[in-house]
């Protein structure tokens, strides 16, 4: 019951959270994550979609990460590698997004689409399967170098988002604050799902059950 409600919860904030990006990418001229400026340069220079190149590059940090440190590589970890992508193409194709005509209208989108990608990610997360690829990979650095989490992340998303930026990738001011912005979201939804999912599970415990039987009976 518990990895059933896990893997529930952790589709549910995946779903959430490829939504986001597909909503910031219509609007990317006002700028996206450093990650997304990386696949949609790549997706301008060699085709593909940008689903695909998200796939690509989560798997190329997952075979980076297993020789690195294998201790952040789980189910959900491959989960979010393989599938955000394909989520991201089918929610680009479906095109269900706010539909907007001025930049004011547009800043509004792009603001509602990294309020998704806290939202989603913080959930995703707290169902317990694991780290993202990319969160794996920073982690992973973050113990063989012994540098902070915050240190790591930010050398590694300036290093992607220079890379993007000189292959073309849209960069512009919300790029800079897209972090600032999605963090604090991202933590309490974090915060509150997995409090929400530690009571189910201790609702659902066997010991509680017979103690709340014996007490009862």
């Amino acid at each position: 019951m518990k990895i059933t409600s896990q893997f529930l919860v952790f589709m549910i904030g995946l779903t959430v959270f490829s939504y986001g990006i597909a909503a910031t990418i219509q609007v990317q001229y006002l700028g996206i994550h450093p990650w997304d400026v990386l696949n949609v340069a790549l997706f301008d220079l060699f085709g593909l979609t940008i689903g695909t190149w998200a796939v690509i590059v989560g798997f190329l940090l997952v075979i980076v990460s297993f020789f690195l440190d294998r201790t952040y590589l789980s189910v959900g970890t491959f989960l979010n590698a393989l599938l955000i992508g394909p989520m991201v193409d089918l929610f680009m194709y479906l095109d269900y997004f706010p539909k907007s005509s001025t930049t004011i209208t547009d800043v509004f989108v792009l603001l509602f689409g990294i309020l998704l990608m806290g939202i989603g990610g913080g959930v995703y997360s707290a169902a317990g399967l694991g780290a993202g690829p990319r969160d794996g990979f920073m982690l992973s650095i973050s113990d063989k170098l012994g540098f902070s989490i915050s240190r790591v992340r930010i050398i590694t998303e300036s290093a992607i988002l220079v890379i993007g930026w000189l292959l073309g990738g849209p960069v512009f001011v919300f790029t800079f604050i897209f972090t600032f912005l999605q963090s604090p979201v991202y933590q309490f939804f974090f915060l509150t799902t997995r409090k929400r999912l530690e009571k189910l599970y201790n609702h659902w415990n066997p010991k509680k059950e017979k103690k709340y039987k014996k007490a009862t009976g």
